[in-house]
């Protein structure tokens, strides 16, 4: 009886640790940021990096110093036009959407992002079928990984601290 008790509790104490690593980290008041390659293949691959490094260092600066989600609704609704002009230098097809997009589920470092229509940035290249990349643009979770270099356990605790800090 008592290792049935034990093997209950170790259960149960896996089960939540699944769960709990399930949970939404991204808040309901955030706006993502999403770049849709026109294909899989390697040439329209690396345009959607190149194409989300250029507009990511300009919302980046244009964002800096914003500290509340309607500043940054604003700044972005006012420079749409600066993030546009980025878009056409690599002349290729593409529809900019700054608004409600759907975005499909997604997991990342062991967290469940639920499918849906979030309010968000979103550079569909060409005919869209291809991968696509994207993060948090605020509260800026966008460099994360590649400022901070963070591992799955650290990511968790630093990205609650920036959406903490942006509540």
């Amino acid at each position: 009886m008592k290792k049935l008790i034990v093997i209950l509790f170790i259960l149960s104490v896996i089960f939540v640790g699944i769960n709990e690593k399930e949970h939404i980290l991204i808040p309901n008041d955030a706006i993502r940021f999403r770049v849709i390659a026109n294909s899989n293949n390697k040439i329209d691959q690396d345009l959607k990096l190149m194409i989300k490094d250029e507009v990511e260092n300009e919302i980046y600066k244009l964002t800096k110093n914003v500290n509340n989600i309607d500043d940054a609704r604003k700044v972005l609704n006012n420079n749409l036009d600066v993030i546009d002009e980025v878009v056409k230098k690599y002349n290729v097809s593409y529809d900019l959407s700054f608004g409600n997009n759907y975005f499909p589920e997604k997991e990342y470092k062991g967290i469940k992002y639920a499918a849906g229509n979030y309010e968000s940035l979103v550079i569909t290249l060409g005919e869209g079928k291809g991968k696509n990349w994207w993060c948090v643009l605020f509260p800026p979770l966008c460099l994360l990984d590649e400022k901070e270099n963070l591992k799955n356990a650290d990511y968790e605790f630093y990205a609650t601290k920036i959406i903490n800090k942006f509540k």
